[in-house]
This record gives structure tokens, C-alpha cells and sequence, in this order.
């Protein structure tokens, strides 16, 4: 059945080019927005969903969540069923170069000076795959996936789009659209160390801790590869979330501000990975297997409150390295965790942090209260057995 008919109206596709009328807008010295009117059936011939996947070599491609089912199941029955179906909010599209704008001969100047008038000139052919079109959909996947399969001979949408080869640009400007949205916090996460360009300061501070997650996560020599769970590896036992809470904490007052670079200076990714897989290679081998790599149900040193706080004993080991080393290697922490490791109940037993209050090991939630307990304890500890006073407004909490 048809529920739109004035198809003069749509796109007009000239052998393998569709000339869409189009306005382009100016924003900025170096924007390019583009505006137009094209029949949904057709943006899949030119635009497609670049899904989320990590390749054999672990590089990350793509940035679209999955089809939500039901979503896109409602907005078709919709589209079907409703006598004036009207879907007023445009779908974002990222065009590669290919994709060219053609002003028109029309010279008044009548508009203002940020407008003109013309035909976007996009390439199509039946012979591509998903990788090969000229378009990626940044905003609108549920939209458009419903308009394709909807039994109507045509539905013209609004679609803006720009014009970028940087895939980082289309990942950043993803995240941007979708930010104030309910989009998965794990996603913006695994995206945000290949996104480039201005970022919301929220997301901004989080790009360099979401890059060190990611090396830890992936090269071959960190002991926690795998590990990490996140959208491309939804099999890893610890949260994104309490790890980038670790690397945050360090980052801010621990021993990795020491390679956070400055305003002259980038950070020095690599020595953050080494330091802390040498760090984790020390845990794996001083705690073993009765605790290494169970799911948190399992062993607490693997949950939220076990990750955040050895972050914190990392810090204070290299707080009091002195091995000559700016900072501990996997022997130098061993030798630090060895001297807590009696007194931790990861697995077993009761914790018996010195307040009076036995804790079974696995009552600890992933609070700030808990957290913070157990944090206290064990760095506590760890002073005592170097002689050393914890002064429990130092820096670490």
C-alpha cells in the first residue's frame, strides 16, 4: 500500500547518482551541514549502519548500537497502520567525499548569507556492500531500519547530513548526538579513544583513561586482556566502569599523573600501560587463581570494590618505591602486595578491617562506603608494614 503519493516530490536517481535537492548551511568556518528530502525506502542504497565490532586485530569499527526490536517494530506498525503518519525529526548522515555539492546557478541574494541553494550529487550502485556506500547513519537507525521494512511503496524523511573522511569525526559526532540520550554509557566509553574533535567536558576527561582501558583490554602483554567487559568483548568480568574509576584515580593524584603530559606535552600512554601491567601481572601472581579472573560473585578482587581499592594500593606502593625506579616493576609490586595479601578475604572468610565490624567477603558492595573501607585497610595496612603512618587525608582518598 502507498501512504505518500506525491512522488514528484522525491529524489530523482540519474543512473548511478541521486541529485538531491538540497540546502547547504554554513556553520562555522569550516562546517558544512546539508539539508534535504529523500524517500526512506531509498537511504539504504546510500547510507548504511556501521555497526560496533572489533576486527582479528582488535582495531575498533563502527559505532552504531544494535537494532532495538521492539523500537523499531513500533515505529513500523505506525508507519503502516496510522491514516497520517508524520515523523518530523530529521535522520544524521555522515557522507565520505565522494559525495559532492553542486550550488545553483540561482545567484539572488535575497536569503541570508549562511544559505544557498543546489543539489547534493551521492553515488549509489546495487553492487556494494554496507562498507562501501558513501553514507553512515549517525542518528536515526531505528527510523530508517522501520521505513525499509514497512509494507508502503514510499515515505519521504528529512535527512541532514555533513561531509567528512574522518571516521573519528563521525564517531565524535555520534557521541555528540546521542549524549543526552539513554545510549549505553559502555558504548561512549569503547568509542571515545578513536573519537576526535571537541567533546562535552564530561566525556573530554574520560577519553584518555577510555584509551588506556582500551590497550589494557586488547595488546597481546596485558594481563588483563580480555578481561574488561565492554560492548565488542560482553564476556570480560570486570566492569568498564570500575576500571575507568581505577584509572581515573590514578590519572588524577596517583602514579600515573606522573605520564598525564601537560599543556606542552600529550600523555604517555604507553608508560601508563606498562606501569600497569605490571602492577596486574604482580596481583595475578601474588593472589592466584583462587581469585584471578572468577567473576565477581566469585572473587571480590575482581569486583568493583576490589578494582577501585588495589588501584589505590598500586598508588601507595609507588608512593614508597624505593628501588631506585621512578616507579615499581611486576617484582617491586609483588613484593608490596605480599605484605596485605594474609589479610585479604577475596574469596572466603570474614574481613576484619579494625572497626570492630567483621565483614564476609562477600557482603562488599561496590559502594563509596565500602569502597572506601576497604581501600582504607589495605593501604592502611600496607604503611604499617613499611613503618610508615597513614595519614588518612593524604592524597590517595
Amino acid at each position: 500500500m502507498t501512504k505518500q503519493g506525491d512522488e514528484s516530490a522525491m529524489a530523482e536517481s540519474h543512473g548511478q547518482m541521486l541529485h538531491l535537492p538540497a540546502l547547504e548551511i554554513r556553520q562555522g568556518p569550516n562546517r558544512r551541514l546539508y539539508t534535504f528530502a529523500v524517500d526512506g525506502k531509498q537511504v539504504p542504497s546510500f547510507a548504511a549502519v556501521s555497526r560496533v565490532r572489533r576486527d582479528s586485530q582488535q582495531q575498533l569499527h563502527g559505532y552504531q548500537r544494535p537494532e532495538v526490536l521492539a523500537h523499531v517494530a513500533a515505529i513500523r506498525r505506525y508507519v503502516e497502520s496510522d491514516d497520517s503518519p508524520l515523523l518530523p525529526n530529521a535522520i544524521v548522515v555522515a557522507f565520505d567525499d565522494r559525495v559532492r555539492f553542486v550550488p545553483s546557478d540561482d545567484t539572488a541574494t535575497d536569503g541570508p548569507g549562511y544559505v544557498r541553494m543546489g543539489t547534493l550529487l551521492v553515488p549509489v550502485s546495487e553492487d556494494w556492500e554496507e562498507a562501501d556506500k558513501p553514507g553512515f547513519i549517525v542518528d536515526g537507525q531505528q527510523r530508517c531500519a522501520a521505513i525499509r521494512d514497512a509494507e508502503v511503496t514510499a515515505f519521504p524523511i528529512c535527512v541532514t547530513a555533513f561531509i567528512t573522511a574522518d571516521q573519528a569525526d563521525h564517531r565524535s559526532q555520534f557521541i555528540l548526538v546521542n549524549s543526552t540520550k539513554p545510549l549505553p554509557k559502555g558504548l561512549i566509553h569503547e568509542l571515545l579513544p578513536a573519537a576526535s574533535g571537541p567533546l562535552p567536558n564530561q566525556l573530554r576527561v574520560r577519553q584518555l583513561p577510555a584509551t588506556v582501558l582500551e590497550r589494557l583490554n586488547f595488546e597481546e602483554r596485558s594481563p588483563l586482556r580480555h578481561m574488561i567487559q565492554t560492548p565488542t568483548n560482553p564476556t570480560g568480568v570486570i566492569k568498564d566502569n570500575s576500571m575507568l574509576r581505577m584509572l581515573e584515580n590514578s590519572i588524577s593524584d596517583g602514579v600515573l599523573y606522573r605520564f598525564r603530559g601537560s599543556d606542552g606535552t600529550l600523555p604517555n600512554i604507553g608508560l601508563m600501560v606498562t606501569v600497569l601491567s605490571d602492577f596486574w601481572t604482580a596481583v595475578r601472581e601474588v593472589f592466584g587463581e583462587d581469585a584471578w579472573g572468577k567473576s565477581p560473585r566469585k572473587s571480590r578482587l575482581m569486583h568493583g570494590a576490589g578494582i577501585i581499592s588495589m588501584g589505590y594500593l598500586m598508588d601507595a606502593i609507588a608512593d614508597t618505591n624505593s628501588g631506585g625506579a621512578d616507579v615499581p616493576d611486576t617484582q617491586g609490586f609483588a613484593a608490596g602486595l605480599k605484605t596485605v595479601k594474609d589479610y585479604c578475604r577475596w574469596t572466603e572468610g570474614t574481613w576484619d578491617l579494625g572497626d570492630g565490624i567483621p565483614r564476609r567477603w562477600n557482603d562488599v558492595q561496590n559502594t563509596p562506603r565500602d569502597i572506601q573501607r576497604i581501600t582504607d585497610f589495605l593501604v592502611s595496612t600496607y604503611y604499617a608494614k613499611q613503618g610508615k603512618r597513614h595519614d588518612r587525608s593524604n592524597r590517595l582518598f
